[in-house]
């Protein structure tokens, strides 16, 4: 994400404009939206026109709208945001006070204006425009046939490509069919990996798949570097890691960053410290359940008695409608922070917490932990 201008008055009221570059900037974006704020920018809009003669026709037109936003769709496997509202500004296409729905698109400018800016907010804004927050870690998940091509970064997983190919079971006498299909599903995800994985970021490659799926695709790999002189590959070859996964879906990557292995090795990317921490909430919470806290509650009387070290905070809290209750969120985290506290933001969905965070939504219907150390 880009910053191109910021102006943001005393009474925290004010603009930001920003560029999306990538996929995951839309997630970013996603999360600096709420109802009721001001966002404006390029957009298409199918108009009808009427010529001398009294024809009528229609066109579609590029134009610039200013909307109140009323609704946000993102769709996280796609990576794209939809916002419908209503036109608040003169335009000579749209009337004041009608719906349109903007897509945002990648390296297109927006201008988002806000009654009022929280800490968490421009904490989000910082992240997303910060260069080193960016995807270090890269897995392919895989089994016979199906193989999740993804990237994980602090904020989230990002799908890169899927690749799916038709094996053919293995027949008496006869595997040629089954053989062929298999060095097919190979080759794609060989090319999926050279074009969606940049090697100038990524530190580790995960190759996850259940049996001996994996060793197989990666002699399989390696052979077809050496035999069509792939540099890329054969010089990152380190960075390829081997481990187990129960299937080749993508919900199988959270156990794969469980893995101590799969911990240790990732110790130096910027993903290993969302897994750590939710590690030591599930050891502290196993060993001394006493300094381990979960439930707005709790965590509230904890930060008031100044006893918070690690707070992990869903994002999903942060979007709340209810202005009453996402003041007590932003407050929550602002005393943390005052207080020398670590504050971490997840996604609900996010590869290392998907499965626990959802648990404790349905317990609970509040998905935050915190680490408390009692002075």
């Amino acid at each position: 994400m880009k910053l191109v201008h910021k102006d943001i008055e005393k009474d925290n009221a004010g603009q930001v404009t920003l560029i999306p570059e990538e996929a995951e900037d839309m997630w970013h974006t996603y999360n600096l939206l709420q109802v009721g704020d001001s966002l404006r920018a390029s957009t298409i809009r199918k108009v009808q026109t009427e010529s001398s003669t009294g024809s009528v026709g229609s066109s579609r037109v590029r134009t610039t709208l200013t909307l109140c936003v009323e609704t946000i769709d993102f769709d996280s496997q796609a990576c794209r945001l939809r916002v419908k509202g209503t036109n608040i500004q003169e335009n000579q296409y749209v009337k004041m006070g009608a719906y349109h729905t903007i897509e945002l698109e990648l390296n297109r400018n927006f201008t988002l204006a806000k009654k009022v800016w929280d800490s968490v907010v421009l904490d989000r804004i910082e992240q997303a425009c910060d260069p080193a927050q960016k995807a270090d870690v890269a897995a392919v998940v895989m089994q016979e046939g199906l193989a999740n091509l993804v990237l994980v970064t602090p904020a989230m997983t990002l799908l890169r490509a899927k690749v799916e190919v038709t094996i053919p079971r293995k027949r008496k006498g006869s595997c040629a069919q089954h053989d062929k299909a298999l060095e097919r599903f190979y080759e794609a995800v060989m090319q999926g990996i050279l074009r969606h994985f940049n090697f100038d970021v990524v530190k580790c490659i995960l190759v996850a798949s259940p049996g001996f799926v994996k060793d197989q695709f990666i002699s399989y790999l390696f052979k077809e570097a050496v035999r069509q002189d792939c540099k890329i590959l054969l010089e990152n070859r380190s960075k390829f890691m081997v481990v187990h996964s129960s299937s080749g879906h993508k919900y199988s990557l959270k156990e794969v960053l469980c893995d101590p292995a799969v911990t240790a090795r990732l110790s130096d990317t910027k993903a290993a410290g969302e897994v750590k921490a939710l590690e030591d909430f599930y050891k502290m919470l196993q060993q001394e359940p006493d300094r381990a806290f979960y439930g707005l509650a709790h965590v509230e009387r904890a930060s008031e008695a100044l006893a918070v070290d690690i707070l992990l905070i869903s994002d999903q809290l942060f979007r709340h409608q209810d202005i009453a209750t996402r003041s007590r969120y932003v407050r929550l985290v602002d005393n943390v922070k005052e207080n020398g506290g670590n504050v971490r933001y997840s996604n609900y969905c996010v590869w290392s917490y998907s499965y626990a965070i959802c648990v404790m939504q349905d317990m609970l219907a509040l998905f935050f932990f915190c680490l408390i150390i009692f002075f």
